[in-house]
């Protein structure tokens, strides 16, 4: 017989998940793209512009952690929950070989991520409490804007850095995917203020975890 998870299980369960996310160094299901790559040198000035991108990046992949457990908290369909926590599964890849590579370059990644998950997961929430189409439409549009961002970083890494290239451009893959996934699951177009918004924040995420 399969359990039926009532809403305090989920909400153990997504703490937990909080706690693996912020407080232990994650575990990926699918090796890094750059596990077989070879180091190549980066001299001062690159490694630290590389570490920065990519450490907004690992705050990225946390930001999406938290806002794809909001969103499967409140969605009504248990399709659409299992979209979420399937997204959720690829995100935690991204998250581990973005801090593996931060680690391999002597970098930080931000000390802002509390504050990013706790405000992800409560915007996560309340897109699912909107409604599945809308909650869908938020996905879908999340991850757009995120292909557009890694667009960005991939033209700004260091041209000897092709380790962190290789884990930019598959995360740029599965985003594309799961936008695509989303669209397929109902979501509905988002009025562009709403959209204007969400740039706005992720350009306040990107532009204090470049430095923080």
């Amino acid at each position: 017989m399969q359990r039926r998870y009532t809403l305090t299980d989920r909400l153990i369960g997504h703490a937990d998940g909080m706690l693996q996310t912020l407080g232990t160094k994650p575990q990926a299901s699918r090796p890094s793209p750059a596990a077989d790559m070879r180091t190549e040198y980066l001299n001062p000035t690159e490694q630290k512009e590389s570490v920065r991108l990519m450490r907004v990046n690992h705050t990225g992949e946390v930001c999406a952690q938290a806002l794809y457990q909001g969103q499967s908290l409140t969605a009504r369909s248990a399709e659409l929950r299992i979209t979420f926590q399937q997204a959720a599964k690829e995100e935690n890849d991204h998250l581990s070989w973005c801090a593996d590579r931060i680690e391999q370059m002597n970098g930080k990644t931000s000390r802002l991520n509390p504050l990013f998950y706790t405000g992800s997961y409560a915007i996560g929430a309340f897109a699912g409490l909107l409604g599945d189409r809308v909650s869908a439409a938020f996905l879908a549009e999340t991850e757009y804007q995120v292909v557009e961002h890694l667009d960005r970083h991939l033209d700004r890494l260091p041209i000897p850095d092709s380790n962190s290239r290789s884990i930019l451009s598959q995360m740029r893959e599965d985003e594309l995917a799961h936008a695509k996934t989303a669209e397929q699951a109902g979501a509905i177009p988002l009025p562009k203020p709403v959209k204007g918004a969400m740039r706005v924040m992720s350009k306040v995420m990107t532009g204090l975890s470049y430095w923080v």
